[in-house]
C-alpha cells in the first residue's frame, strides 16, 4: 500500500474517532473537544507556513481575528446570516493575508518574524481604537437566535461539535491535498533550501505568498468559526498570546506533520486546564513540559511518530 493511501486512511480514521467521541464524551469534555478542533484548525493554517514552508510568523493572531471580526461585524452591522458572515470572515482573512504577505515577504528570517509581529500589534490596536464598532477589550456577544444556519442551531452542543469536526476535517484534508500537489513540494523545497529552489527556476516569492494567503485564510476560517460557534468576538483573540499559542501547539505536536496540530492543541489545552486546577503558576508546569518534549522529542510528538512508526506520515 502506498504512503499516500496509508496517510489518507489514517487521517480518515482520526476523523471517524472524533465523530464517535461525539456520542461518548461527557458534557465537559465534549465542549472542550469542540473548542480544541476549532483551535487545531487554526494550528493547521499556522503549520502550513512554519512546518511546510519554513516561515515563522509571530502575527498569525491578526488572521484569526480578521476572520472572527469579518464574521462578527458583518452579522452585527450588515445583518448577515451565519453562512454569508462566515464567507465574509474568509474574505477578510484572505485580504489581510495578501496585503501582509506582499509587504512582509520583502524580508526574511528574524526580520520576517518582527514584521509580522508589528502588523499583528497594529491590527490589535486598530481593534481597540475602533471600539465604537468593535467594543474594544469588552468585545460583543453573538446572540443564540442569530447563530442558526439552515435551521441548525449552532449554539446546541451537539451541532456545535459536528460543525467544529466538519471544519477540522475540511482543513486537514485540504492540507493533505495541498502538500501532495507539486506546489506543496515546492514549499518543502523552499523550507529546505530556498536558494536552490530559486536556481531550479521556481518563483519562490510567489510560492511563499501563496503559502501566506492559504495559511491566513485557513486561520481566518478558524477565527470565524470560533466566534460563530461560541458566540463571542473580542480583542483578546488578536493579542500576542494568540500568535504564540499556535506556535506552541505546532512545536508540541510536530511541525510539518498533518496530525501534529491536533495532538499539540489537545495536549496544551488539557495541560493548562489540569494544571490550573492545581496551582496559579500553571504556565510554569506547561513550560516544563514543553522543555522536556523539546529535549526528548525535538521533532514534536507527531514527528516522533513519523520517525519511529510511520515514516510515510505527511
Amino acid at each position: 500500500m502506498s504512503g499516500a493511501r496509508r496517510a489518507l486512511i489514517l487521517h480518515a480514521g482520526v476523523v471517524a474517532a472524533l465523530f464517535a467521541l461525539n456520542f461518548l464524551l461527557p458534557a465537559y469534555h465534549h465542549g472542550n473537544l469542540a473548542r480544541i478542533m476549532v483551535l487545531a484548525s487554526y494550528a493547521i493554517g499556522f503549520n502550513l507556513l512554519l512546518g511546510y514552508t519554513g516561515l515563522l510568523s509571530l502575527g498569525h493572531a491578526m488572521f484569526f481575528a480578521a476572520g472572527m471580526y469579518g464574521m462578527g461585524l458583518s452579522m452585527r452591522y450588515l445583518g448577515f446570516t451565519p453562512g454569508p458572515a462566515f464567507l465574509a470572515g474568509l474574505a477578510a482573512g484572505a485580504a489581510v493575508s495578501l496585503a501582509v504577505g506582499v509587504l512582509a515577504l520583502r524580508t526574511a528570517g528574524v526580520a520576517f518574524m518582527i514584521v509580522t509581529l508589528m502588523f499583528a500589534q497594529a491590527a490589535y490596536l486598530v481593534i481597540l481604537l475602533a471600539g465604537r464598532f468593535t467594543r474594544g477589550d469588552e468585545g460583543f456577544v453573538i446572540r443564540q437566535a442569530e447563530r442558526v444556519f439552515l435551521g441548525v442551531d449552532l449554539s446546541d452542543p451537539g451541532n456545535r461539535y459536528l460543525a467544529a469536526l466538519l471544519l477540522f476535517a475540511a482543513c486537514m484534508f485540504l492540507m493533505l491535498r495541498l502538500i501532495g500537489l507539486p506546489s506543496g513540494r515546492v514549499l518543502v523545497a523552499i523550507r529546505e533550501n530556498e536558494e536552490r529552489a530559486r536556481l531550479l527556476g521556481y518563483d519562490t516569492f510567489a510560492h511563499k505568498l501563496y503559502a501566506v494567503v492559504v495559511s491566513g485564510t485557513i486561520s481566518a476560517a478558524a477565527g470565524a468559526a470560533y466566534g460563530l460557534l461560541f458566540g463571542y468576538v473580542g480583542a483578546t483573540f488578536a493579542s500576542v498570546q494568540y500568535s504564540i499559542l499556535p506556535l506552541l501547539w505546532v512545536l508540541l505536536g510536530g511541525a510539518g506533520t498533518l496530525i501534529g496540530p491536533l495532538i499539540g492543541t489537545a495536549l496544551m489545552f488539557y495541560l493548562i486546564d489540569l494544571s490550573s486546577g492545581l496551582t496559579s503558576a500553571y504556565m510554569l508546569i506547561a513550560g516544563v513540559v514543553l522543555v522536556l518534549i523539546t529535549l526528548f522529542a525535538p521533532q514534536g510528538l507527531g514527528g516522533e511518530l513519523r520517525r519511529r512508526l510511520w515514516p510515510w506520515l505527511p
